[in-house]
């Protein structure tokens, strides 16, 4: 007769072998489950979003009945969860083999995803993007890359993946790159001062008479640098709404950067920041110069055409010269190209087209800007301090990563670049100041989405 103790070790023995067994077989089920379970915890899945997120039904109640009414006894094993929130139904037999998934999505009702989470990430960004809140009034595109690869867009009723934008201001930044691509070439040195540029000649017509050449009176040792980061000291008013410096030069002079040059000496070089128009234009003339031959022709041969950038434009003004304060358009795809140029510091296709540690030159904080713009026509705040200074920096309440900065232009155009995620959120549209909108929510929410 075998003792008691020897059958209860067996026995012991037999059913740790068993628990073993069926876990080994459960973990190889959730890892590689047969399609026969993949069905129908899909199945079951898609009829609880559609039953819950279009008919407003209740999920347990749609459980019950809808995903039984086939009367297979293998769905009674099935466990299914809704994330309202999110919009997505999670369904599996045992509540964790088959990696059922349904979302839901604005206008277009629940869809299966066996693909996976990934997907259903993409269907919570196109919900943050439909939210007009988020997008704010006037919104005609939207543009979220990441890693290089575009995860969301949306488009207004009129406007397409086809449809040229206008940056305004972000035309700045652009500008800035075409400086690095000439750094890059040998044709510009930032230390170069434009004393070295003699001011742009008269235009053929009518010619304002601020266009003539200026006496040595300290502007000539105005830093290239010193542009780029709009500490010039030159005399210049941003405002907008009246007839002010920016108004005149952008719709009553002919020759823009010369406008922008004779404008009189107020601080010394470097000293002071000033947002400026009238700077980005004597940049744009700077450039032009430096390009020889190519001259306009310069930011479709040496950025657009290299990027891919089909649609990109730079008008110029009635003189030619190419006006980087405020008139580039573009597709929304291909202002994200741009910012995904500058995630890449400037690398495009293995090809190092800006000089190394440019990009992260022109996002270093000014120091007399009070840490709101960088060296290189960018924002670090998004706030629009040119006009409304002493503005609290936005960022810091919606905790967007401090190394974020920003491509930002008149009537809500905005491009966030943020390098430590590897993203670029581009929001086009036409959203006046009245309107107090500010992209750092729709940032914030997307950011959360992507993890």
């Amino acid at each position: 007769m075998t003792p008691p103790k020897t059958v209860a070790r067996v026995f012991l023995r037999i059913s740790i072998a068993l628990v073993l067994l069926v876990a080994a077989v459960l973990a190889a089920l959730w890892l590689k489950p047969p399609d026969i379970l993949r069905i129908g915890a899909n199945y079951a899945a898609k009829i609880v979003c559609s039953n819950v997120f279009l008919a407003g039904r209740d999920a347990d109640e749609v459980s019950r009945s809808d995903v039984q009414a086939p009367g297979i006894a293998l769905l009674r094993l099935v466990r299914v969860s809704v994330d309202t929130q999110r919009r997505i139904v999670r369904a599996g037999f045992l509540g964790f083999i088959g990696g059922g998934l349904a979302v839901a999505r604005p206008g277009t009702g629940c869809a299966v995803v066996p693909d996976g989470d990934h997907v259903a990430t993409r269907a919570a960004l196109d919900q943050i993007l439909a939210d007009d809140a988020l997008a704010g009034p006037g919104i005609r595109a939207i543009v979220v890359v990441e890693h290089g690869h575009i995860v969301a867009e949306r488009y207004a009723a009129g406007f397409t993946v086809a449809t040229p934008l206008l940056g305004w201001s972000m035309t700045k930044t652009v500008v800035a790159g075409l400086v690095g691509l000439l750094v890059k070439e040998g044709r510009l040195s930032l230390d170069q001062s434009i004393g070295e540029f003699p001011p742009p000649a008269a235009a053929p017509a009518a010619a304002p008479a601020t266009a003539a050449a200026a006496p040595a009176d300290g502007r000539e040792r105005i830093r290239l640098a010193d542009l780029l980061a709009m500490s010039s000291g030159l005399r210049f008013n941003e405002g907008y709404g009246a007839v002010s410096d920016v108004t005149r030069m952008l719709y009553l002079e002919t020759n823009m950067a010369a406008f922008a040059r004779a404008k009189p000496l107020l601080y010394p070089p470097g000293s002071v920041w000033s947002y400026s128009s009238g700077t980005a234009n004597i940049v744009s003339r700077i450039v032009q110069d430096a390009a020889g031959r190519l001259a306009a022709a310069y930011p479709r041969e040496r950025l657009f055409k290299p990027l891919g950038m089909s649609s990109a434009t730079i008008e110029t003004d009635a003189y030619g010269t190419l006006v980087g304060s405020s008139y580039m358009y573009a597709t929304a795809r291909d202002w994200a190209r741009y910012a995904q140029f500058l995630l890449q510091e400037g690398v495009w296709h293995g090809h190092e087209m800006l000089p190394r540690g440019y990009v992260a030159m022109m996002a270093e904080p000014v120091a007399a800007s009070r840490g709101e713009y960088g060296h290189g026509f960018v924002w670090l705040s998004a706030s629009d301090a040119a006009v409304s200074p002493g503005k609290k920096n936005p960022n810091a309440a919606f905790s967007i990563p401090a190394d974020t900065f920003w491509m930002s232009g008149h009537d809500g155009q905005s491009i966030a670049v943020i390098r430590s995620r590897d993203m670029a959120i581009v929001r086009l549209g036409l959203t006046p100041a009245r309107y107090g909108y500010q992209p750092q929510p729709l940032v914030k929410a997307l950011l959360d989405a992507i993890q």
